[in-house]
């Protein structure tokens, strides 16, 4: 299994190789192999006053140092011209749940070669993403360099629920499978101008994953998220991490 876990901005390339060599560390002791995840640009933040990230350009040159470090690293992207930017820098490329079905986006991002993490959309059913995996296999990309990814559905305003059932029905497409066990937890938009969530929930949506053996356990982590630029209320504390990963592998480990 992966775990792929990471601040949810990227705020320095100190801050980044901080929390990257800790988790790697964390993920080598138990077995796991470890994805760094940041974001250079949160561009669908609920309000235009909200940080966004350090850009393109600055982000590069972190993920480029990741690298170098030895650590494997995961971003998303919001249009279609920073699928190729990117591709040099970064091993996995993400899609936004919000952009999931943007076909020119699909497209660029599976004719980059790479690894693609796709999130379904919160308004969509598992079977929905049929249409997703089509677009990307269109470019030449095998299905085995196709991760999708459940992040919760929505279940009135402001809420998300996990129906597990779409781990398995998302397999059937023949790609791999991830389990974002931190955006799950998320309230969107539920603090007015920014998203709220209850992160003590997070470690408990990792573990239930682990019965339908996903290939990634995704979860975004900070040593302060109640001050982080984006996404606070859902971050794991860093110093919680290697109990929940423990965790996880005991789960794991016991799960047919």
């Amino acid at each position: 299994m992966i775990i792929i876990a990471g601040p949810c901005q990227l705020e320095s390339k100190e801050h980044a190789l901080m929390i990257a060599n800790k988790m790697k560390k964390i993920c080598d002791d138990n077995g796991f192999d470890y994805v760094f995840k940041s974001s250079f640009d949160k561009a669908n933040r609920t309000s235009l006053k909200s940080k966004r990230g350090l850009g393109l350009e600055e982000s590069k040159e972190i993920f480029q140092a990741l690298n170098v470090a030895g650590i494997d690293t995961l971003t998303d992207v919001h249009e279609p011209h920073q699928c190729e930017e990117l591709a040099p820098f970064v091993d996995i490329l993400q899609i936004p749940a919000f952009l999931c079905r943007q076909t020119d986006l699909l497209l660029a991002a599976g004719k980059t070669g790479l690894m693609i993490n796709v999130k379904k959309g919160q308004f969509l059913a598992p079977w929905d993403m049929k249409g997703v995996v089509d677009k990307l296999t269109s470019t030449g990309l095998p299905k085995e360099k196709i991760m999708l990814c459940e992040r919760g559905t929505f279940f009135g305003y402001n809420q998300l629920v996990v129906d597990y059932r779409g781990l398995i029905q998302m397999r059937e497409f023949g790609t791999q499978i991830c389990m974002d066990a931190t955006h799950c937890v998320q309230q969107p938009g539920g603090k007015g101008d920014s998203s709220g969530g209850n992160r003590d929930y997070a470690p408990y949506m990792a573990y239930a994953s682990t019965i339908f053996k996903p290939e990634a356990i995704f979860m975004e982590t900070h040593e302060d998220p109640d001050n982080a630029p984006s996404d606070g209320p859902n971050m794991i504390k860093l110093d919680d991490m290697e109990k929940v990963i423990k965790t996880i592998k005991a789960y794991n480990d016991v799960a047919v």
